[in-house]
């Protein structure tokens, strides 16, 4: 495979850019190598700068659950074009956005929309923290909420993959209002709140973690975690930035029949443009300024691009339910069949492959996984024309045009790879 271009782009991005790369996973230190510099995608497929084809099982990490360069989406993105960039002032689509996803998202009642998912997590818990008056935050082992200072305490996603210990730079003092317990573990949360419960303001999980590699919720999880914040005064606050709109259309919220006090919204709300949201009770929502006196601004919140992108993504969506469980079904599909090296984790249409025998329950766990043969995993897909994330902490996305053909491709690509007495797969 020809990856000339993307080896002298990667060359020249290293000078100006740090590590190459806008956001470290995308540099391909988890599974070595250079990683390929992407010229356009269209549908299900990827096309890099040499004009190497792929099948694309990142979706922009997730947000492109109809594939690439979707027409309704392009459309919308093209009539706002007409009328410009930025206001810096109201406009209709952003109610029309909010309106949509109240009307989605059961916990919410009233949203605010920002930039990233950074900037609404960093948000949730400033409101969180001022409805409730208190200080502390708990959040799970390898859930990664954005890089808010507070929380890179045993974060996921790119700290896990470059093998960071948390990161530097935070001040202590802020990382001390952080308690980090195992994901899956209510013991653990019961002893936190029975310890510390008259300070905690918020528990914040990702309902299924995306961030560690996909590991589900077990059976009674966030049931348990909607019990003792209630008990305690804490609020709990789904982080569905990656589950929202792709779980299910409500979320994992939806999915699973919980309902919590506050809510983070991302990627799939913007149609593969940068927006983020965090909303939930009128009550808890209302001391945000200019309404209350918890202050949060943003210049290009609501920009009317990503908006137009978002509300044209979310129609589709509720008039076609239907791409749920065609989702549903393809991922069943693709993580079918795998031998006993490796350990299949799925919720809906998010996926991870672990090269670890036992179950995957939380990050300890995850952590067991042979990220060497993950990466020679990596390296044999993507010579056939298949592009999986470039980590074995990272969750991956099936959308909603891939096809049958998209699958049996795969399915064959990974079973080479397993073939008894291949060079590729250790014994």
């Amino acid at each position: 495979m020809n990856i000339a271009r993307s080896e002298a782009l990667f060359s020249r991005a290293q000078q100006y850019i740090p590590g190459g790369v806008n956001s470290p996973v995308r540099a391909f230190r988890g599974v070595g190598g250079t990683p390929r510099f992407i010229a356009r995608g269209e549908g299900s497929r990827i096309f890099d700068v040499d004009g190497n084809e792929y099948i694309d099982y990142v979706c922009s990490w997730g947000p492109l659950v109809m594939g690439h360069r979707f027409k309704p989406v392009i459309d919308a993105i093209a009539d706002v074009l007409e009328t410009g960039t930025s206001f810096g002032a109201p406009t209709e689509r952003e109610t029309e956005l909010a309106e949509l996803i109240v009307d989605a998202v059961p916990s919410i009642e009233m949203a605010r929309l920002v930039n990233s998912g950074t900037e609404a997590g960093m948000s949730v818990l400033r409101v969180a923290r001022g409805f409730t008056g208190r200080d502390l935050t708990v959040k799970f082992e390898g859930c990664y909420h954005g890089h808010v200072d507070s929380l890179l305490v045993k974060a996921g996603s790119g700290i896990a993959t470059l093998g960071l210990p948390d990161t530097q730079g935070v001040p202590k003092a802020f990382a001390e209002t952080t308690i980090a317990v195992p994901f899956n573990d209510l013991d653990r949360i019961e002893s936190v709140f029975r310890e510390r419960g008259d300070r905690i303001a918020a528990v914040i999980v990702e309902p299924v973690a995306g961030n560690m590699g996909c590991v589900p919720p077990l059976a009674g999880f966030l049931e348990g975690l909607r019990a003792i914040t209630a008990r305690y005064g804490a609020l709990l606050i789904f982080d569905e930035v990656m589950t929202g709109f792709r779980v299910g259309y409500g979320g994992a919220q939806e999915r699973f029949g919980i309902r919590p006090d506050l809510t983070v919204l991302g990627k799939i709300i913007g149609g593969g443009l940068p927006i983020a949201a965090y909303g939930g009770r009128a009550e808890i929502m209302k001391k945000i300024a200019p309404a209350g006196p918890v202050y949060q601004a943003g210049t290009l919140a609501g920009n009317p691009v990503a908006v137009a992108a978002g509300i044209a993504m979310l129609r589709y969506l509720k008039s076609h339910l239907e791409a749920y469980s065609r989702m549903e079904q393809l991922t069943a599909q693709l993580t079918a069949g795998l031998p006993a090296c490796v350990s299949a984790n799925r919720t809906g249409s998010m996926y991870t492959i672990f090269f670890e025998r036992g179950p995957v329950r939380d990050y300890e766990e995850a952590k067991r996984s042979d990220t060497l043969e993950f990466s020679r995993f990596f390296h044999h897909l993507l010579e056939r024309g298949v592009y999986f994330p470039p980590s074995q902490f990272e969750a991956g996305f099936v959308s909603a045009v891939h096809t049958g053909e998209d699958i049996a491709h795969t399915s064959k690509a990974m079973a080479e790879f397993f073939e008894p007495g291949s060079n590729q797969a250790s014994a």
